[in-house]
């Protein structure tokens, strides 16, 4: 496999970073991954913006607008053969070497990497099964919850919860709040109203959750943001999550507790108009 790192193409096997990079030793780093339909790169703009953002936030110092992506992934899609395929992608930007210095810093060199794999099939229909973890979601280090680094309370999650692809783990905040999935944002619908966690849980603010509040307001509805505790949630008629990779998965079940899954009219309904879009759209504002 190829990779982009540093204005080169070079094989995975042989790229290297410097063991001073503060993206290691201090987790100063952000990335977006996001999905290519046969080569076209779904809502790119927006996660560009939101990288944008934080790297600013964090002190690294880059234009992405200047890296132009859309070339590099082009050029990787051909060095990799997958051209006409359904891609992941993941562009990662960490401080580089800071020298073991810790403090407040500017970082005017980062490392730029993006790489690719291909997506396996999703089968047609496809449910998961929802759990409530344990484990709290943690609060953000800053104002709000950034793409970064810092994943550790997602990998206890999955620790908690194991490898099963057919079960999405659910985060609640310390106070019992409904959250989000480990790598998901969470929607479910009671007598047609629509309803999310608000951003002041500390979740992320994903790309997909923010084209799925655009789609609802296009069809006539419109999600409610606020503070649920899990009954809430699990009193609902549908349930689904969302992510860049997944796009909209249904939930039959959390727990003992069953949803209409697969056969949820709005779940059904948004995920036409996602399927419908994305080959055309790279901002969630043309739609």
């Amino acid at each position: 496999m190829y990779i982009y790192l540093n204005s080169d193409y070079v094989k995975a096997e042989e790229a290297k970073i410097s063991p001073f990079d503060h993206g290691y030793l201090y987790g100063l780093g952000a990335f977006e991954t996001f999905r290519l339909y046969k080569g076209h790169p779904f809502l790119l703009d927006d996660h560009l913006h939101r990288l944008q953002g934080a790297l600013e936030e964090l002190h690294i110092r880059l234009e992405l607008t200047g890296l132009k992506i859309e070339d590099v992934i082009q050029k990787l899609l051909v060095l990799n053969q997958l051209e006409n395929e359904n891609v992941s992608v993941r562009l990662n930007v960490s401080a580089g070497a800071g020298g073991l210095a810790f403090g407040a810093m500017e970082y005017w060199e980062p490392t730029v990497m993006l790489f690719m794999r291909k997506l396996p099939e999703m089968p047609e229909n496809l449910e998961k099964s929802g759990r409530i973890l344990s484990l709290p979601r943690n609060t953000p280090e800053g104002e709000q919850r950034l793409k970064s680094h810092h994943y550790l309370n997602n990998i206890l999650a999955k620790h908690e919860i194991g490898n099963d692809p057919s079960i999405e783990g659910i985060f609640l905040t310390k106070e019992g709040f409904v959250a989000e999935g480990i790598v998901s944002n969470l929607f479910w619908i009671k007598d047609h109203i629509v309803y999310t966690p608000s951003i002041d849980t500390g979740i992320l603010n994903g790309i997909t959750r923010q084209f799925i509040m655009r789609c609802l307001e296009k069809i006539g509805l419109q999600a409610e943001e606020g503070f649920y505790p899990a009954e809430k949630l699990l009193k609902a008629d549908e349930v689904f999550a969302v992510n860049s990779v997944q796009e909209i998965i249904p939930l039959k079940e959390i727990g003992s507790q069953s949803f209409l899954g697969k056969k949820g009219e709005i779940t059904q309904t948004l995920q036409k108009m996602y399927k419908q879009n994305t080959m055309l759209l790279k901002s969630r504002f043309e739609l």
